[in-house]
């Protein structure tokens, strides 16, 4: 993966995470640590009471500081103190069902907390590259069987949704409005459904079914068809970094939004995702269909990322089963009692590696 990963290029680079706590930021800090950057993070304490963050000792390498990116001198302050080369921005309130019990909070943490990152980024000079983390729920989805594209509408039904669509729309705003005149290239990335170990957020699929699994008990889906484009952890991390890079060296060319999500053929429905984790859990392994009424989610979601593949060079590597049995492996692992940071490591070791 020389061509997307660049070691040369992150070694020294000064890197600003905020949400480094999270599932997905925790795996991007120990990525970015191992290439030798220097990573400073800014994010709420993890919000689990076991997770990845200290798990795998992910503060030990790097400037860790928890903070609120609702709360803007706090932010400016620690990025100022970062100087930053590359700014990437994951903190987000990212669960559909905890966006309809709290809605306002979702709204003042995607909009205005985008905002309030692109707005140190304007207080702080020597930023090079920005990626906002936006997500495939972006979109005006309107249950079509094909994947959207980065030109289609804006949009969202529920809370999450539309927040995340609003996210898009002040990133633009900044783009076009100030960040551009300042030679600051700020692009959008909009990642599918991913899965990997670490994860033990309520209500997302995998966390849930092998919560249910351990314990014995069946586990109770929400919309076992729903279709979802389902891609471990490391794919659109590949994606972001590869995008970050060609911010850095080439500007402007590659501001825009960008999808990052998995072949075609793995936008999966729910019920297989699950049937294939029990398949490889064992015969205890269990589950039914919820039989109240829930709040609306989108049915089908698939994601386009022809323009990755075309102008980044961008590829997913893992297949759905593969991404899959390493989350299962990873899972293991900690039931084992291993050494979870150097777990994760070798999982990204593994996967730089994959052809």
């Amino acid at each position: 993966m020389e061509e997307l990963v660049n070691r040369r290029f992150w070694a020294g680079k000064r890197v600003f995470l905020t949400g480094h706590t999270g599932f997905k930021g925790s795996w991007l800090s120990l990525w970015l640590q191992a290439l030798g950057a220097e990573v400073w993070g800014f994010a709420l304490p993890p919000g689990t009471p076991i997770n990845l963050f200290e798990l795998a000792s992910v503060a030990q390498g790097m400037q860790s500081r928890f903070g609120d990116i609702r709360d803007l001198d706090a932010l400016s302050q620690a990025m100022a103190q970062a100087r930053p080369d590359v700014v990437l921005h994951l903190a987000a309130q990212a669960l559909v069902p905890l966006s309809y019990e709290q809605p306002l909070d979702t709204f003042a943490t995607n909009v205005m907390g985008t905002a309030n990152v692109l707005e140190a980024v304007r207080r702080t000079p020597g930023v090079r590259a920005v990626v906002a983390i936006s997500s495939d729920k972006c979109y005006e989805n309107q249950e079509w069987v094909w994947g959207y594209r980065e030109t289609d509408p804006m949009g969202g039904y529920d809370p999450y949704s539309a927040s995340k669509g609003c996210t898009e729309l002040v990133v633009a705003s900044y783009r076009r409005s100030f960040l551009n005149a300042a030679n600051v290239p700020v692009a959008s990335a909009r990642a599918g459904n991913v899965i990997g170990g670490g994860d033990w957020t309520p209500t997302r699929l995998v966390p849930d079914v092998l919560a249910a699994f351990s314990a014995q008990q069946a586990v109770t889906l929400r919309q076992p068809g729903a279709i979802r484009p389902w891609q471990h952890v490391l794919e659109p991390l590949s994606g972001y970094l590869a995008l970050a890079q060609r911010l850095h060296e080439q500007g402007m060319a590659w501001a825009e939004g960008w999808n990052f999500g998995p072949h075609e053929s793995d936008a999966r429905t729910v019920g297989w995702v699950v049937q294939e984790l029990a398949r490889r859990w064992g015969p205890d392994a269990r589950w039914q269909t919820e039989t109240q009424a829930q709040p609306h989610e989108a049915h089908t979601l698939k994601l386009d990322c022809s323009k990755a593949h075309s102008r980044l060079g961008w590829q997913p590597r893992w297949r759905a089963d593969t991404a899959l049995q390493r989350t299962l492996d990873w899972h293991r692992a900690w039931q084992a009692g291993a050494d979870m940071r150097q777990q994760t490591l070798d999982q990204i070791t593994e996967f730089e590696s994959a052809a």
